[in-house]
């Protein structure tokens, strides 16, 4: 399958810069996979648009401020860095820019509200990714100096700077385990009321925690979708929430996943077992889910518009077909949805 087979024509102003000042108010395209009827609701409609024993399940990482803005030393040329992972006490693997102009020993200071970073490249790799050891001079705590200095890290789509508000709107309300460098955007949409009135009506809600890194964003640069890889990203599934799952497959209840990384943490955890059940417990997952490849447990699926040529609409192929796909997302076009991280939502049911 080639990966121009993924692409599809959004004019500028259907990206959302920002997101809606309700998160339930959200529009929401709804897709009946049975009967392939597309209806036009809200967000706020989805305790409704859902059935009495489904079991919702939700990614609760949380995101980091991981974008650093600073200068190089002793040039004083502006650079970015985006902090992918931590990979040991000291190091940090990271996108960074200008990548050609940062070399091993190149040295960064990033600077803000007088808290200083310091930043050395120790290693270097392909399309702007480093290694980066992160210091501060008196020897305090890095993640504290990042929680202070970062900005939150909008994807390059969102052409404006990242403001107070976005530290709080560009989380879950249900945000608890730090590690992210990207938010799980369906979830974006939810609020503490909406998954009240989602039990009150008999429906449960789950979580689980995979932390977004580079794995789910990374750009597909093969012709043929099969051949791509995904870096793996860590994951934990708790106790209960195997069992809870454990409990809806074995009753034949529908499984409601919010968002692309909650799917890929469930189908891991599921393979995993080798047992036909959801194995507890943490790990990593670099599952890769194209047309072609079963979805095992998710039966619904909430979720945003996502960019063409991506792995996340390759997935959403996956679960309801790619023609299906893209004709949901003309429609969403035509009616004027708003797409991307901060944009409206879809459920496909």
């Amino acid at each position: 399958m080639l990966l121009s087979d993924f692409e599809f024509e959004l004019t500028a102003d259907r990206i959302a810069q920002a997101p809606t000042v309700d998160r339930e108010a959200a529009r929401l395209l709804v897709l009946d996979r049975r009967s392939d009827v597309l209806s036009h609701r809200t967000v706020a409609d989805l305790p409704e648009l859902l059935t009495p024993g489904d079991l919702v399940v939700l990614n609760d990482t949380r995101v980091f401020p991981a974008r650093l803005l600073g200068r190089r030393v002793p040039s004083g040329g502006a650079v970015e860095c985006l902090l992918l992972k931590q990979v040991d006490e000291n190091n940090w693997d990271a996108l960074v820019h200008p990548g050609q102009k940062l070399g091993i020993g190149a040295t960064i200071v990033f600077e803000r509200e007088e808290v200083i970073l310091y930043g050395e490249v120790v290693s270097r790799r392909f399309h702007g990714r480093r290694t980066v050891n992160l210091w501060v001079e008196d020897g305090s705590s890095v993640h504290t100096a990042i929680e202070r200095i970062g900005h939150v890290p909008l994807p390059p789509y969102i052409k404006r700077s990242d403001d107070l508000t976005d530290r709080e709107r560009y989380q879950t309300v249900y945000a608890a385990v730090n590690g992210s460098v990207a938010a799980p955007t369906a979830g974006l949409h939810l609020t503490e009321a909406l998954l009240t009135r989602l039990q009150a009506r008999g429906i449960e809600v789950a979580r689980v925690t995979l932390h977004v890194g580079y794995g789910t964003f990374q750009p597909i640069r093969v012709d043929q979708v099969e051949e791509h890889r995904i870096e793996s990203e860590p994951y934990d599934v708790p106790i209960a929430t195997a069992g809870m799952v454990n409990s809806a497959i074995n009753e034949g209840r529908r499984i409601v996943a919010v968002g692309t990384t909650t799917t890929r943490t469930l189908e891991t955890a599921f393979r995993k077992s080798g047992n036909r059940c959801l194995l507890a417990g943490g790990g990593v997952s670099d599952l890769y889910l194209y047309p072609g490849v079963t979805i095992q447990v998710v039966g619904a699926l909430f979720t945003n518009f996502h960019l063409p040529r991506s792995s996340l609409l390759v997935l959403v192929s996956a679960f309801a077909g790619r023609e299906r796909v893209l004709a949901a997302y003309d429609e969403a076009a035509r009616n004027e949805y708003r797409f991307y991280s901060y944009g409206d939502a879809m459920l496909i049911l």
